[in-house]
């Protein structure tokens, strides 16, 4: 039986299917709290114009890697609560679990859309006609939305709006704010280790660079992933 709106999704887009899908391999899979495993790039690092070697192995194996370390270290000691913890230390370890959680996905998220070669192919070409009017104006919004976070830290997130079944670019500050019932479709991570020892302070270059080497397919992919999921809470 199904028992909730997640398994509704997984079981609508089927087991072996949804291993498929870049970004949502979680879902079929969700570790024990405690276990979860770092996940390799997903490409090449010598192959992307524009990002460094360097730069991407040091931000997927330090920021991300760190994230997923620290995620299984605070799960650990959630799992050590009991109805005799103080409140504020449950607080303070949902609090962390909340932002190292969302960091390590955004950061699956984040690679998970590079890699390619920057082309726009598949139905997301046409989805982002409907509510930005055209792929150029989608495009200008979302550059304008990652450098309205240059200079400080966060992400620019293209989302699927489950709530009004429609395509939103949201901004999010830091690690625990997020558009709700938002599905990630295409996603930039504006933190200054994404981009500074390639750039330094020229975040414009490094955004640039995204769009240039984006794997708009892992996009299409989410889309399609996000569509079967509010059909599914529709139905």
């Amino acid at each position: 039986m199904l028992t909730n709106r997640r398994d509704l999704f997984v079981a609508s887009l089927g087991g072996a299917a949804i291993l498929s899908i870049p970004g949502y391999r979680h879902l079929a899979q969700d570790p024990k709290p405690g276990n979860h495993a770092v996940k390799p790039l997903p490409f090449d690092p010598t192959r992307l114009p524009g990002l460094s070697e360097r730069l991407l192995v040091s931000h997927h194996d330090n920021n991300y890697a760190g994230a997923v370390k620290n995620l299984n270290k605070v799960e650990a000691e959630l799992a050590g609560t009991n109805k005799d913890t103080p409140p504020f230390l449950v607080a303070g370890l949902r609090e962390r679990e909340l932002t190292f959680r969302n960091s390590a996905a955004l950061h699956e998220l984040y690679f998970g859309n590079l890699g390619g070669d920057g082309k726009v192919s598949g139905g997301i070409s046409d989805a982002l006609g409907a509510p930005f009017g055209s792929l150029g104006r989608f495009e200008e919004l979302f550059r304008a939305t990652g450098m309205s976070l240059a200079g400080g830290s966060g992400w620019a997130v293209l989302a699927y709006d489950l709530h009004r079944d429609s395509l939103a670019i949201a901004s999010a500050g830091g690690h625990t704010q997020a558009l709700a019932a938002g599905l990630p479709l295409l996603v930039l991570d504006m933190y200054e280790h994404s981009f500074h020892l390639d750039y330094g302070a020229s975040a414009a270059k490094y955004v640039d660079a995204f769009f240039a080497n984006l794997a708009w397919q892992a996009v299409d992919a989410r889309l399609a992933a996000a569509r079967k999921a509010a059909a599914a809470m529709r139905g």
